[in-house]
């Protein structure tokens, strides 16, 4: 390796995100170790850099201990969509808690700086519009996102108490709504459900009248702001990262169809608990830090997007 080439942990690195960004690690010149469970994760998603000999790929779970000698870790390990996280609930607190516990355990053992992948659902059903890095959230604590969006909140406060007590080098990213190649086709989330309708021309499925909104950033300009945020200068507390590009549900599905110029039709079903009726970042912070904002627009990104999914049902077919 390079002087400035370093050895970096990426748990959960064999997801959607996190290959995206194994990807690009790589091609910087790291040493990079993978480690999934594959719950979500998919030895496909990284099949491409097996052979790479600064890519090495490890089947663990990050609620047991792990043994590493890293410079940075950034912690992925998650399942991230409701379809997932909501399988196995208690598993899912396990990921977010036992998960930060035992990488910011690493990074205090070794000095290495650690990046927590949270999320805009720390703000639940969010009264502050658009959300800011302050906003202390709206969030069910009993209900069927809890798992998922009070484990992320845990997983929070545990970067910051190692930080504030051991002095442990942290970053936090709260991710909003992303997308694009390698998402799973039946993960629940919107984006894969209405583009894997939409090629097979079944009904779009859209929860309540569809005017909730969303905001919808594409992976590599994601992964792009994680590695700012890993930056030296780069803040310790929270930074929203996501396309502030807002849109609601029902314009997403109808741009859906155009783009793949489906014969599909939109059908309402009843909205799901606890889902959020806005969703939007305020990317101030990021863009006064990191110099960082989005820069793939939706078009182009659902055309990537689109592509890689006719392109699997091409392969299984």
């Amino acid at each position: 390796m390079s002087q400035t080439s370093k050895r970096i942990l990426v748990t959960g690195g064999a997801g959607f995100i996190g290959s995206h960004l194994c990807e690009r690690l790589v091609a910087e010149g790291h040493d990079v170790i993978c480690l999934d469970n594959f719950f979500t994760g998919r030895k496909e998603n990284v099949e491409h850099l097996r052979d790479n000999a600064n890519f090495e790929l490890i089947r663990h779970d990050i609620v047991e201990p792990l043994l590493v000698e890293v410079d940075q870790i950034y912690n992925l390990a998650c399942p991230a969509s409701p379809v997932h996280y909501q399988y196995n609930a208690i598993k899912t607190v396990k990921a977010n808690v036992l998960g930060a516990l035992h990488v910011l355990g690493v990074a205090k053992r070794v000095k290495a700086r650690v990046f927590q992948a949270s999320t805009s659902e720390v703000y639940g059903d969010p009264s502050v519009h658009p959300q800011v890095e302050t906003y202390f959230g709206n969030v069910n604590c009993n209900g069927l996102r809890a798992c998922y969006d009070e484990g992320k909140r845990i997983a929070e406060t545990l970067f910051c108490d190692f930080h504030r007590m051991n002095g442990v080098d942290i970053r936090i990213a709260r991710i909003f709504n992303t997308y694009g190649p390698r998402m799973m086709e039946d993960d629940g989330r919107v984006v894969s459900n209405f583009i894997v309708q939409a090629l097979t021309h079944q009904p779009i499925t859209v929860y309540g009248e569809g005017q909730q909104t969303r905001s919808f950033c594409y992976v590599d300009d994601l992964v792009e702001g994680f590695i700012r945020l890993m930056g030296d200068d780069a803040p310790t507390t929270p930074v929203n990262l996501g396309n502030p590009n807002e849109m609601t549900v029902l314009e997403l599905a109808k741009q859906i169809i155009t783009l793949t110029e489906s014969k599909s039709e939109i059908r309402h079903e009843p909205l799901p608990q606890d889902d959020p009726t806005r969703r939007q970042p305020d990317i101030t912070k990021a863009k006064q830090y990191l110099g960082w904002e989005p820069k793939v627009s939706l078009a182009d990104g659902l055309k990537m997007t689109v592509d890689y999914f006719r392109k699997r049902r091409g392969r299984s077919s």
